[in-house]
């Protein structure tokens, strides 16, 4: 056998369904022809700062214990 005779997949164990084996094809098609590559290549847009953030406006708990009115004012 050559190498391109070979399967490019082999089920081991269990009877997956013809659908279960068209998702598998599917994922490794995307991920072996670079697909996953550029998208986790592409750039996150600009972070928003914190000021318009409306959970930083609440507080945390209080938490009694050493230093606990150090960490009061972060």
């Amino acid at each position: 056998m050559s190498a391109s005779d070979q399967p490019a997949l082999r089920i081991v164990r269990g009877a997956p369904t013809p659908e279960e084996l068209a998702a598998v094809t599917a994922l490794v098609t995307a991920v072996s022809s670079g697909a996953g590559a550029a998208a986790s290549d592409a750039r996150p847009g600009p972070r928003e700062g914190r000021w318009n953030d409306p959970g930083a406006s609440h507080r945390r708990p209080w938490r009694p214990g050493p230093g606990a009115w150090r960490a009061s004012l972060r």
